[in-house]
């Protein structure tokens, strides 16, 4: 097979300095060769690997039969006119049944390689809109080109809803998630007037794996609204997290007292610094923020409690508001100490949700909003769902078994360790 597709680029070459051809048109013409070329010796190697199989009268039972009608197929390549080769398989097996060859590098009724069908719908996603691919894809593929119509839109998002549907119903009794984050994503829906609040919930299992746990259509992120998605997730067998990390504005922190008591709280600090600098002015802001890190970077819970009180010495006097909303979640806010050092990084903040969903509110700045709620929610979870392949693993996994098991930290490490550490320090002073 191999001497084949020599041949055929080597005749690629000899016809491109014949004709003179583009850059684009070369790679083009040298695809359908060399896919012609993988095609005849595919089917070559098949009647050579049955050539033993002989009827009563001694002649072989599989053999060439022509060529199929010509079709286009759409690959990375660009658009190519194809006529594959047929074999004629007259082998019966066990059950009676017609042998049949099939080939493995172009199917029947194949149209668009497997890459082209799937980056179609993320180009979609992403942003870009039904007219743009009739304009984009014929530049990058061809003339012949076919792009995402209306018709294949429809079919995209009926299969989506029923990718979606299984993910709401799985079993979660296997599934163990040490942290979860949870947000409330709003976004337009361009044929109604309220906008859709999408409730999220992010896990890290024991692996160290990030994943898309729940993604629901919610009620201006009540309590409520939070209280359903949790007993669901608990009906189908879902473990209370260790920790659960979030804004202080969720319904979520009353539902999660309600339905898991035993998940410790993490507030989210950007969110929290985001509220305490809007109740000060601009020009003591940047102060104020560089205060607000040096408690979110401490050390240890007791620096941090140092640098919250210094805070509160400062601004107290004047800006009583913005001192009271650091202290009032004080407590929240410190919990993550309480958790493996390796894990602060991401127990700080829920931006592990926030960034994924920049790519959705792209799209509806493209789309000027989802058609419906139904719509809006398939987006984002196809979104999420494409995003969560890129997800790294959460920093020191291998500690993540020890938060599940109980093991009591203080400021960031085992606490027999950190005891043993203080007591070192305490001698080599």
């Amino acid at each position: 097979m191999l001497k084949v597709l020599d041949r055929a680029r080597e005749d690629n070459v000899e016809a491109a300095d014949e004709a003179g051809l583009t850059l684009d048109e070369v790679a083009r013409e040298g695809a359908r060769r060399m896919l012609a070329a993988a095609l005849e010796a595919e089917v070559e190697h098949y009647i050579e690997a049955h050539a033993d199989a002989r009827d009563a009268a001694g002649r072989r039972q599989v053999v060439r039969n022509g060529r199929a009608q010509s079709r286009t197929v759409t690959c990375g390549a660009g658009t190519l006119q194809v006529r594959a080769p047929r074999v004629n398989d007259r082998r019966v097996d066990d059950a009676g049944e017609r042998r049949r060859f099939t080939s493995r590098i172009l199917p029947p009724y194949m149209r668009r390689s497997p890459q082209v069908a799937e980056v179609l719908p993320v180009l979609y996603l992403r942003g870009l809109s039904t007219g743009d691919f009739r304009e984009a894809l014929p530049v990058l593929l061809g003339e012949d080109a076919a792009g995402l119509s209306p018709t294949n839109i429809t079919r995209l998002t009926a299969a989506w809803d029923e990718e979606y549907q299984a993910f709401r119903r799985r079993d979660l009794s296997e599934c163990d998630f040490i942290y979860v984050w949870v947000d409330g994503i709003h976004f337009n829906i361009r044929l109604e007037d309220d906008r859709l609040c999408t409730l999220v919930v992010l896990g890290v299992r024991s692996d160290g794996t990030k994943e898309l746990v729940a993604i629901e259509d919610g009620y201006r992120e009540s309590a409520e609204s939070w209280a359903s998605v949790l007993r669901d997730l608990r009906r189908r067998g879902l473990r209370a997290p260790v920790m659960a990390v979030g804004d202080g504005a969720l319904g979520f922190w009353s539902a999660v007292r309600d339905v898991w008591p035993e998940t410790t709280p993490q507030r989210d600090w950007c969110h929290k610094m985001a509220n305490v600098l809007d109740k000060l002015p601009k020009r003591l802001r940047p102060r104020a923020k560089r205060a607000l890190r040096e408690v979110m970077y401490a050390a240890t819970r007791a620096d941090a409690e140092t640098a919250i009180g210094a805070f509160v010495d400062e601004f107290e006097a004047k800006y009583p508001k913005a001192t009271g909303c650091l202290v009032e979640d004080q407590e929240a806010l410190l919990a993550f100490f309480a958790m493996p050092a390796e894990h602060w990084l991401h127990l700080r903040t829920s931006n592990l949700i926030e960034s994924p969903f920049a790519t959705v509110r792209l799209r509806q700045r493209v789309t000027k909003g989802a058609g419906s709620r139904t719509k809006g929610l398939l987006m984002a979870f196809k979104l999420l769902e494409m995003a969560q392949r890129r997800w790294r693993r959460l920093n020191g996994a291998q500690l993540l078994p020890l938060v599940r098991a109980g093991v009591r930290f203080v400021d960031g490490v085992p606490e027999g360790r950190g005891r043993m550490e203080t007591e070192a320090r305490k001698e080599a002073a």
